[in-house]
């Protein structure tokens, strides 16, 4: 029978492939899908079944390499982005904290939320204009 598949490409040796350095994740990662398809469909001979699955191991351990140095370049991002967050918050209340002390020191009435008759409501007691 052929070793050529639906692809139209099927798995070879990994000497017949580039070098790994060459590789991308999205090559591995279809190659490893071919080499599987190969190991499926059971007419890989003894040998070359060894080395199929050579390679693919090797293949999905450099696929969790670059999984890794992207999630890890990912969190790195994201803690770059809370930093910030943060500094602008701190920053913010401090900004806040000076404006409010001043406002106090400076005698200035409560704001209008904090006082429990604020302009325009009726008191909450019946006391309304209806007999």
């Amino acid at each position: 029978m052929s070793a050529v598949g639906d692809a139209g490409e099927e798995p070879t040796a990994m000497s017949d492939r580039p070098a790994q350095e060459q590789q991308t994740y999205e090559s591995a990662a279809a190659r490893v899908e071919a080499i599987v398809r190969r190991l499926d469909s059971g007419e890989a001979s003894l040998g070359e079944t060894l080395e199929l699955v050579k390679e693919g191991k090797a293949l999905i351990e450099y696929c969790a390499r670059e999984l890794q140095a992207v999630g890890g370049a990912l969190e790195e991002l994201r803690l770059d982005e809370l930093v910030a967050r943060l500094e602008g918050e701190a920053a913010g209340r401090t900004a806040g904290s000076a404006a409010e002390g001043s406002s106090r020191a400076a005698g200035s009435a409560p704001a209008a939320e904090e006082s429990p008759h604020a302009a325009g409501s009726a008191p909450a007691t019946g006391g309304g204009a209806n007999p």
